[in-house]
């Protein structure tokens, strides 16, 4: 946060490496959201509002605006930005998140019209990284994401990296600048943490090179954050993953024994971290261990909420992460969850069928990991496919035929040229 931030909450979220706890008590705050013409403006400040939500906060109002372009001093005008104080007070914020992405300039600026700590999306999801991480690989990922991002964000209150690390080495001469010292602190963090997690990434190569010689069919559960992951993945194996009603419930790759009736083989499944529209590429990036257990899969359970309206945006921007990490070509099983949520006119005519995502004729199933509906179907889909068994549905070659379906059907989006077809 920059310098002079009047909150303490305002240095915890941005100042700290460290993982920081779930707060105490709900800090009040105020969503703001700037149409700039694109799409889904709604549904991605809803969205905001799950997010503060599970990073623990509550929102207590929202305040929207249309621009043609962000401002560059303030991202939204002086005169909106007096609005944004005025209401904050009005209605006892004690901060203010903004959907967009904010430059350090416009977050400084903004913070100083305000008077409030200011936020934006990208650190509210680091924020709940940092308190959702777990294992030793998560917390370094996650630790990776923020230096990454606060060095950007340079501030003088770098002090406690000295304590956690142990000393920095040198301090450097008298004529170096306090920023100076700043950067080379935070670049000596990041460093460090790269370091250590190159020592993760040869420990993943390993055991999936060991996975490999032992013939194993590896799984991957892939898809939005909060479609049901992990409660599939625990369906599944019976195992009892980490699974719950918020957004990034799972951050750390779980990986267990799936058995499937007659199939000889080893096969695995592995839980990992959802996705979400506008993921920042950092966090792509500190979170590259993770994410290979995606791409190195011999399978992709891709999990949707069937239940969601939205789910057509959802499943386009999961094949945007897989494109960015090299996993769009791994062969794909859509699983439509929670179907017990839907209304008897959304019901599936079918319990499996295929779609059509950008090009690629895809098997679909439909399920309630809740109940366990549908869920011999998918087994047995498993199985087969584990078999290595030749496969009835269309290649991903094939567009398939075009069935017409009902106004809110799951099946049915022409916006994203997302089709259902029947075999």
């Amino acid at each position: 946060m920059s310098p002079g931030g009047p909150s303490e909450r305002s240095t915890a979220i941005a100042s700290s490496t460290s993982i920081a706890p779930p707060a105490a008590t709900v800090a009040p705050a105020l969503l703001v959201g700037v149409d700039l013409g694109l799409p889904d403006f709604d549904a991605e400040l809803a969205e905001l509002g799950l997010l503060a939500e599970s990073a623990g906060l509550q929102p207590v109002a929202r305040l929207t605006c249309k621009r043609k372009a962000p401002d560059a001093a303030l991202f939204v005008g002086s005169g909106k930005a007096e609005e944004i104080r005025e209401l904050a007070l009005a209605q006892g914020a004690t901060e203010v998140l903004f959907d967009q992405a904010l430059s350090p300039v416009q977050q400084r600026n903004l913070e100083r019209t305000i008077g409030l700590p200011v936020n934006d999306r990208t650190l509210l999801i680091l924020e709940i990284f940092a308190q959702r991480a777990r294992s030793h690989e998560g917390k370094l990922q996650v630790e990776l994401a923020r230096l990454q991002y606060l060095s950007t964000r340079l501030v003088r209150r770098w002090s406690h990296l000295e304590r956690q690390q142990g000393g920095i080495g040198t301090r450097g001469g008298p004529g170096e600048t306090q920023i100076e010292l700043d950067r080379r602190m935070i670049g000596d963090a990041i460093k460090r943490t790269k370091d250590r997690l190159t020592k993760v990434k040869r420990q993943r190569r390993t055991q999936r090179r060991q996975r490999e010689r032992q013939g194993t069919f590896n799984i991957s559960l892939i898809g939005y954050t909060n479609a049901g992951k992990s409660t599939l993945f625990n369906a599944l194996v019976k195992a009892r993953a980490y699974a719950a009603d918020q957004l990034f419930a799972t951050l750390d790759t779980t990986t267990r024994q799936l058995y499937l009736g007659d199939v000889a083989g080893s096969v695995s499944l592995s839980d990992t971290v959802g996705f979400i529209r506008d993921l920042p590429h950092g966090l792509i990036e500190a979170f590259q261990a993770t994410l290979q257990e995606a791409a190195d899969a011999d399978l992709l359970l891709h999990v949707v909420d069937a239940s969601n309206p939205g789910f057509p945006e959802q499943i386009e921007q999961v094949r945007r992460v897989l494109e960015e990490i090299g996993a769009a070509d791994v062969p794909q099983l859509l699983v439509f969850n929670k179907i017990d949520a839907l209304p008897p006119g959304r019901l599936p005519a079918r319990m499996a069928d295929t779609m059509q995502v950008d090009g690629r004729v895809l098997p679909r199933i439909f399920v309630s990991a809740a109940t366990g509906e549908g869920l011999a179907t998918l087994r047995e889909e498993l199985a087969r496919r584990a078999q290595r068994l030749p496969d009835d549905a269309p290649d991903h070659g094939e567009s398939g035929d075009a069935v017409a379906m009902n106004a809110g059907h799951v099946g049915q989006n022409a916006q994203l040229h997302l089709r259902s077809t029947h075999p």
